[in-house]
């Protein structure tokens, strides 16, 4: 059994993701079979996590403690390791959540502090970790794990330059590629405006093809971005560029089909791409999305922190 995180309010998209139904669920989590690896919609998976309870602070975390300096007898720590916390968004349970992980630290400080100086607090990054995991769905339970799968989902930090909040959204892509724009690559921006995209590649020095009919303020204005004034779907750059993004609010369908003739066409070479599902089922839409795993291999699919009713695709074109 694994326990998966995801936004609250998308349990029900993550349960019709996992390979079998989950046995439990809650807001912002399922416990399930094991499944797919692969998941869009979980932030985060604790691999056979073991639960306990208490109906104390000082009960949970004794319990928690306990489970990870047993597992931890004959383990040789050389590197940081994460020591996670997260909770379901009841109210008032992000408060206890807080208390329990500062008494998890300071426990593992007192009898373990070598180890404890190579924790690292917050969400593991992309790919599988091995470290402590706590998720509590409620103000008695807790689901306690030394292995997890992070999805690469993460809050990223706003910036006063950036024209739009969609900005938060590029940044956070970066992470799950794992390559972000660099000086002097090149990028086209399809739907561009108001130019959150944009200015995220232009201030790390890449050069922006800011496509759209409509207005780029603030940082959208960045001297590293021209903008075209043309309908996105008509545009067709003069040279292949490094980067193809895309954020409009259109039919996702219409979006897939867009983004397959940029890499059928060989327009690009890496891909962020966002569909806007709505009233559209997510689940249809990432099999529809599968048709760029022909050019994309390796693409990947995520419901981002900072997505909403949306998905971001994110890949690299095989050569």
């Amino acid at each position: 059994m694994n326990l998966h995180v995801c936004q609250a309010g998308y349990e029900s998209f993550l349960a019709k993701e996992l390979v079998f139904p989950p046995e439990r669920s809650g807001p912002g989590w399922a416990l399930g079979p094991d499944g797919k690896s692969e998941l869009c919609f979980a932030h985060l998976s604790l691999l056979s996590p073991q639960e306990v309870t208490g109906k104390s602070v000082n009960a949970l975390v004794g319990a928690a403690t306990d489970y990870f300096m047993a597992s931890t007898k004959d383990e040789r720590f050389e590197g940081p390791w994460p020591l996670c916390l997260e909770a379901a968004g009841l109210p008032g349970l992000a408060r206890r959540a807080k208390t329990v992980e500062e008494e998890i630290a300071l426990k593992i400080k007192s009898r373990m502090a070598r180890v404890y100086k190579l924790s690292v607090s917050g969400r593991p990054a992309l790919g599988p970790r091995r470290g402590l995991f706590v998720y509590m769905p409620d103000f008695d339970h807790a689901f306690v794990s030394r292995e997890a799968l992070g999805g690469g989902q993460r809050r990223m930090a706003d910036d006063p330059q950036a024209p739009s909040r969609s900005y938060l959204k590029a940044e956070e892509a970066y992470g799950i590629l794992g390559r972000e724009p660099s000086p002097g690559e090149t990028v086209a921006d399809l739907g561009a405006a108001p130019g959150g995209w944009s200015y995220s590649a232009a201030r790390r020095g890449a050069l922006v093809n800011a496509v759209d009919n409509g207005p780029l303020k603030g940082g959208g204005l960045h001297p590293g971005i021209t903008h075209k004034a043309e309908d996105a779907f008509k545009f067709i750059p003069e040279a292949p560029v490094d980067w193809l993004f895309c954020d409009m609010v259109e039919d996702p369908e219409r979006i897939i089909a867009l983004t397959e003739r940029w890499l059928c066409e060989g327009w690009c070479r890496r891909l962020v791409v966002n569909l806007k599902f709505g009233r559209h089922d997510p689940l249809r839409l990432l099999d529809s999305a599968g048709v760029l795993r022909r050019r994309c291999p390796e693409l990947r699919a995520r419901h981002l922190f900072h997505d909403r009713e949306e998905l971001t695709l994110v890949g690299e074109r095989a050569t």
